[in-house]
């Protein structure tokens, strides 16, 4: 009886092993930093946010050795510091919250649209320290290798953009005529033309019936 508890116990832990490790961990003067996605796998398209834990580092430990401890957590900092999620050029600054059950530990909620490398930017002071820090979250996934069926919405909408495309297409090709008048380029030009067009008009039925 006494192993099942223990396989139990452990198996529970596993994930709160895991969602300590996809932190990323910093620390400025006497305080440490951790940040993460609220949700883990953070995935593209869902809503999410950032969640940081600040607390007083303990001169006795290695910084490694050191864990988030909520007797430690530096409150009522929310006025006092800001988040800037960044994406390649693409800035937002969040709007910071605090946990009050939880000591130390602010979040702000944003909607990741985009798979890749996201940065967190923390800016301000903790009492007395000035903090300038620059971390890294975990890669947010790409949802469409996760999703399954795909979703009807998102099958019209990539058949919209094809379409779109196509049609991008033809405009070319009539400008393209409008400057070369030849009697041959012009027949072949209209040839390309009808062909484009019977194709849309077959991927606009086939939308249709999709909605259907």
């Amino acid at each position: 009886m006494q192993h099942v508890k223990f396989l139990i116990i452990s198996l529970l832990c596993i994930p709160l092993i895991s969602t300590a490790y996809a932190h990323t961990v910093d620390s400025a003067g006497d305080y440490r930093l951790e940040i993460g996605w609220i949700n883990e796998p953070a995935v593209s398209g869902e809503t999410n946010g950032i969640e940081l834990y600040i607390s007083k580092l303990d001169p006795t430990k290695e910084f490694d050795e050191q864990e988030f401890d909520m007797k430690k957590g530096i409150a009522d900092l929310r006025k006092d510091f800001r988040m800037e999620l960044v994406y390649k050029e693409e800035k937002i600054f969040l709007n910071v919250l605090q946990d009050h059950d939880v000591p130390g530990k602010y979040f702000g909620l944003v909607n990741p649209t985009i798979d890749g490398y996201y940065q967190v930017n923390i800016i301000g002071k903790i009492g007395d320290t000035t903090v300038s820090k620059s971390m890294h979250p975990p890669k947010v996934e790409n949802r469409e290798q996760i999703d399954f069926p795909v979703r009807q919405n998102e099958k019209i909408l990539s058949q919209h953009e094809t379409i779109q495309s196509e049609l991008d297409t033809i405009k070319s090709r009539l400008n393209s005529i409008e400057e070369n008048n030849s009697i041959q380029n012009y027949d072949l030009g209209i040839v390309g033309i009808m062909t484009g067009i019977i194709g849309i008009a077959i991927a606009s039925a086939a939308i249709i019936k999709n909605r259907r």
